[in-house]
């Protein structure tokens, strides 16, 4: 049975990732924080809880994680909105963590068992905001920015080893993080966005599992916009 490794599968785009990948018939190890999920069946899920906002954090998930997996996908993040100059060392210290530091750790973790089965499959989910940048999101845009470039280089290195590298930007998606926004400012967006609407998890999902299936097999190295064209 295929095996992935699900990083944030207790937010609202891992949460429906991990539906998607169930209904393919995946096992699954969810990653989770504080707030563990229920999935079903779940005897296909491995539950692994992890703090990922700080190097003990990471390190003690990596303690209790093993490292044969077919597939890793990254969907664990958090968001900070305000002015830059007001950020303190400790929010950006949190955000480099979680957005960049556990992923090159956790990588490196199972990229030797990947690399020994001449197979693997890492998908990062990443956002808009990383090419473009976003004012009052300075931070954020700086993070998910890196993981773009993650996205690009390791994907060059362990092409020949049969590994597939690829991101997924998300746009304006209906989920809890989006929740700090007032409904005249979410519809203020939806107007500037050319579908005139939010984003469905499920449409983020279905990316994901695009990029892990054999129709995906030619793609790697790149970054799909699930944006509804808003840049």
């Amino acid at each position: 049975m295929r095996r992935c490794l699900v990083v944030g599968g207790s937010g609202d785009i891992g949460r429906a990732i991990c539906d998607q990948l169930l209904q393919d018939g995946w096992e699954i190890g969810v990653h989770y924080n504080s707030n563990r999920p229920d999935f079903h069946p779940s005897s296909s899920c491995t539950y692994i809880q992890g703090d990922l906002s700080s190097p003990d954090g990471i390190d003690a998930f990596l303690g209790n994680l093993t490292t044969t997996w077919d597939a890793v996908i990254f969907a664990a993040g958090t968001s900070l909105y305000g002015l830059f100059q007001e950020a303190t060392d400790q929010q950006m210290d949190e955000l480099y963590h979680i957005h960049v530091k556990s992923i090159w750790k956790i990588t490196r973790h199972v990229l030797p068992g990947m690399i020994s089965e001449k197979h693997g499959n890492l998908v990062v989910v990443t956002s808009v905001w990383g090419e473009g940048g976003a004012s009052m999101e300075v931070l954020y845009s700086s993070v998910k920015g890196a993981q773009r470039a993650f996205v690009h280089a390791l994907s060059k290195e362990v092409g020949r080893s049969g590994i597939r590298v690829n991101g997924i930007a998300p746009g304006m998606i209906d989920t809890k993080m989006n929740g700090i926004f007032e409904k005249e400012d979410i519809e203020a967006i939806e107007e500037e966005i050319p579908l005139h609407r939010q984003g469905q998890t499920r449409e983020v999902a279905d990316v994901a599992r695009f990029l892990l299936g054999k129709r995906a097999s030619y793609v790697t190295g790149e970054i799909i916009n699930v944006s509804g064209g808003w840049k």
